[in-house]
């Protein structure tokens, strides 16, 4: 089985473009710390991606993992929000296939330890890839409307190789 760790923003950008629900047909199964929960379900209950994480929860394909303590744990808080911390010391200790994160400063720490990571425009071409029923474009104009930050070359090579799947089937 794979084993999928998510923070909290690629939530907040899938239901902001209609595809929360790809997670659970890509992965099967995600699990997230406490301090996504905490992020999410506490502190953000009327943020988008919210409600359908309850639903996961309540539904057993989100999964709320205890982060055991270490000194990893406490350096990746020096740089790191809590819910991208425990996220990436999350996936250290149970040796994640993949990790779910968005921001530039935690895809950095992650890779240089040697994590694989992923983002919201990663899932969404994914799903696109896999079949799913996803407008890739639509998808990354509703992420820049919200204010998540795309380059322009990421977005350009995104929609390019979206269009070379679809000339491919």
């Amino acid at each position: 089985m794979t084993v999928v760790i998510s923070n909290t923003t690629p939530f907040v950008g899938l239901s902001i473009t209609g595809n929360f629900e790809s997670l659970k047909t890509l992965f099967g199964e995600i699990k997230i710390p406490e301090a996504v929960y905490q992020e999410m379900i506490v502190a953000g209950a009327t943020r988008p991606g919210a409600a359908e994480m309850l639903h996961g929860i309540t539904n057993g394909w989100i999964r709320v993992e205890a982060v055991h303590p270490s000194n990893t744990l406490i350096t990746l808080k020096v740089d790191l929000d809590d819910g991208e911390a425990e996220a990436i010391a999350l996936a250290l200790q149970t040796k994640a296939d993949l990790v779910l994160l968005d921001e530039r400063k935690a895809r950095a720490k992650a890779k240089a330890l040697g994590l694989d990571i992923t983002g919201t425009v990663g899932i969404i071409l994914l799903a696109h890839r896999k079949g799913l029923d996803v407008d890739v474009a639509s998808a990354l104009a509703r992420l820049k409307e919200q204010g998540f930050r795309i380059s322009d070359q990421l977005y350009q090579r995104v929609l390019r190789d979206a269009n070379t799947d679809q000339a491919d089937e």
